[in-house]
């Protein structure tokens, strides 16, 4: 059986009505064209094409489809033309073919504004067709799955790219298969240390605890008998990226990370659901918090299940997801179950979302978007993030993203309510502004008249809606301050390359980051919307890259009056390149706090009292102070082996502090001198890194003094 003989198998296998002299016409004209042609690794090019086309027949697409992925790069790299296509397999493939060579040569990774014009594009040919991305992601996946015959630096781009746009691209139309997959592999190219440790730590993790999955999945099934349900149970462990994420996003270690194993159990129907759900609870305790039912509020592209996370005796979480057959198939598919065939026919999929109404919900967010970075930043939150449903108190839903915040809510209402807000309760008690919503929370916004937006808000928002209404009334309303902010920035930043600021500079730095004069510049240096090296790239290229000379400590934060002196936060122990909020105090100068403090609680009726503050763009020296809660192995050398570390990374061990000794470990405080976030980090990564190191957390408390 040749390639086409196989391809052809595959897809009559699901659709036994397929078109196989299309197909077949289709993989000899493709052949043609790519005759000469060779991969990277060293294969005949059309090897790659055929392998599109078969993951399309995996996902049991239409004709239409598979053969697009057979042409997908003959417009592209041979001399086929779209004329040729058209009159060869008609207008629809065509149209498609083109659809897909105008994405790949969208470079989705370049500068800002050209990524948000590509953007825009990307969203243009998902309207017109869904199908051009669905042989795009594809295409993505294969080259992925082979990337190790590129360069080094092209496998990067690629894996960053992969990472950044189509993984989140694929989770967001429901193909979480797909999303995971793709995720998995661009860590193994970004981080392959992290993700060799994780899957190290996995294996020892099952030589003492013996096959988890087994015995839980036994288990979830003696339930289910017993309770008469007729189900299908099967568990996975998570893929090392989203364990690595978890990781990072809660900032604990893999010893400490509870819930790595998932199950699924996919019911006859809906009722059987609601029975699983009840049969797991009273077998486990229930996670509070951890709860999602996505069948009686579906995500936009169809997505249905249940969501619980419960945890047994031993203490450990796992996750089980509990759904119907053809709510599973959605959930694999995604919006491309639209598309699928079942024995010749389309399946008929109750839950299948229509892709031109999923694609116009997701787009008219974005329509209203006044400039490029607007709409870039649009994207970037909202279509990359699962959605949290919450309740106004009249019981109507609000739809927003995950992260999202009590203001973000305010502002999804009406931007006049997102305005004038002054605080928040979520299920009647009082929260601050920053509070992460969760499913299923019922919101109250309270209201100011004459209150305004504070520019702290956008890094506290996380909708694009929200933050383009509040950049829009900071530049209508705090203009003149913002310009004057704006002034000092720019000052600052020229002062560190040996250059004086002046109108012609800054008209012309304004020109070419095509904004209408320099006030504008300024005012958008000043609410944090470009930064002064994006503005001194502009004209001296070659300087703004260049390290600066160290600044003094006692310049380090731009925002200041002259005679204001400023200290940090003990409580939160900010630096350089974290974002900041000054808080004034009578006969004590400005005490500077991380904008996610909390701390601040106390100050949020006080708006007089918050200064809009920012760390000098240059080098800092390393004396701001982070203390580290560190657990080690109690062993010999080990103490002394993990100081040697945080030397080596050019880093001052200012004092250490016991809090716990065990037989086996022992816990301690480590107050660390460093330069900035990125020295953080690089400490950060090194001890998380040792096998001695069991856990790393950044230790803050908020009744410090400083």
């Amino acid at each position: 059986m040749d390639g086409a003989d196989e391809l052809i198998a595959k897809v009559r296998s699901y659709n036994p009505r397929t078109n196989s002299s299309l197909i077949g016409d289709a993989f000899t004209y493709g052949r043609e064209m790519h005759e000469g042609q060779f991969r990277h690794s060293g294969e005949p090019y059309f090897t790659h094409p055929v392998a599109v086309a078969m993951l399309l027949a995996e996902q049991q697409l239409d004709d239409a489809t598979i053969v697009t992925a057979l042409l997908h790069d003959t417009i592209e790299d041979t001399k086929s033309t779209y004329g040729a296509i058209a009159g060869r397999f008609g207008p629809e493939i065509a149209e498609l073919v083109d659809g897909v060579t105008k994405l790949t040569n969208l470079e989705l990774t370049s500068t800002e504004t050209k990524q948000a014009e590509n953007f825009r594009k990307l969203f243009m040919a998902m309207s017109k067709d869904l199908r051009v991305i669905l042989v795009k992601l594809s295409d993505r996946l294969h080259n992925m799955r082979t990337i190790k015959s590129m360069r080094p630096d092209k496998q990067v781009k690629k894996a960053r790219e992969t990472m950044d746009i189509y993984a989140p691209l694929a989770g967001r139309m429901g193909m979480q298969w797909m999303r995971e997959e793709l995720e998995d592999l661009a860590f193994q190219v970004l981080n392959p240390e992290a993700r060799t440790s994780i899957i190290r730590r996995f294996i020892t993790l099952q030589r003492e605890t013996g096959d988890v999955i087994d015995k839980i999945t036994t288990d979830i099934r003696f339930e289910l008998v017993r309770a008469n349900i007729e189900a299908t149970v099967f568990g996975r462990a998570k893929k090392p990226f989203s364990i690595w994420r978890k990781m990072e996003e809660k900032d604990i270690g893999f010893s400490r990370l509870s819930d790595i194993y998932g199950f699924r159990v996919i019911c006859e129907n809906e009722a059987d659901c609601y029975g699983t759900l009840g049969v797991i609870h009273q077998r486990w305790r229930a996670v509070p918090g951890r709860f999602k039912d996505y069948i009686s509020q579906p995500k936009s592209n169809g997505y249905r299940s249940i969501h619980t996370t419960v945890s047994g005796r031993d203490g450990k979480r796992v996750e089980v997801q509990v759904r119907t057959r053809q709510m599973h198939e959605v959930a694999e598919a995604g919006v491309a179950a639209h598309w699928s065939y079942r024995d010749g026919e389309r399946v008929e999929n109750p839950f299948a979302v229509d892709p031109a109404k999923w694609i116009a919900s997701l787009t008219e967010r974005f329509d209203a978007s006044e400039d490029h970075d607007e709409f870039l930043e649009a994207v970037k939150l909202e279509m990359y993030q699962d959605q949290v449903f919450c309740f106004t108190p009249k019981g109507e839903v609000v739809k927003l993203p995950r992260g999202a915040t009590p203001l973000d809510f305010a502002y999804a209402i009406h931007t006049r309510i997102g305005d004038s807000c002054v605080g928040a309760k979520v299920d009647h008690i009082r929260v601050p502004l920053w509070t992460r919503l969760k499913n299923g929370q019922s919101v109250e916004i309270m209201t100011a008249e004459g209150q305004r937006p504070q520019v702290t808000w956008i890094d506290i928002v996380a909708t694009g809606r929200a933050k383009a209404a509040i950049r829009r009334s900071l530049r209508e309303e705090d203009r003149a301050r913002f310009i004057r902010l704006g002034l000092e920035l720019a000052r600052v930043a020229f002062d560190g390359i040996g250059k004086r600021v002046g109108d012609k500079a800054l008209t012309t730095a304004a020109r070419q980051l095509g904004l209408p004069g320099s006030d504008e510049l300024l005012a958008r240096i000043g609410s944090a919307e470009i930064t002064t090296r994006q503005m001194l790239q502009t004209l001296y290229p070659e300087l703004a890259n260049r390290r600066a000379d160290e600044i003094d400590a006692s310049a380090a934060i731009v925002g200041l009056e002259r005679d204001q002196t400023f200290q940090r936060g003990a409580c939160c122990q900010p630096v350089p390149g974290e974002r900041i909020v000054g808080i004034t105090y009578r006969g004590q100068g400005v005490r500077i706090h991380a904008i996610d403090c909390p701390a601040l609680v106390p100050f949020e009726d006080q708006p007089d009292r918050w200064i809009d503050l920012h760390w000098h763009s240059g080098t800092h020296p390393a004396v701001n102070t982070v203390t580290f809660d560190v657990t080690l192995s109690n062993d010999a050398g080990v103490l002394g082996r993990i100081c040697t570390l945080i030397g080596e990374q050019k880093a001052n061990i200012s004092d250490l502090h016991f809090c716990d000794r065990k037989q086996d470990f022992y816990r301690l405080l480590i107050d660390v001198d460093l330069r900035d976030v990125e020295h953080m980090h690089a400490v950060r990564l090194v001890l998380e890194a040792d096998s001695d190191v069991a856990t790393i957390t950044r230790f803050r408390d908020p009744s410090r003094e400083p």
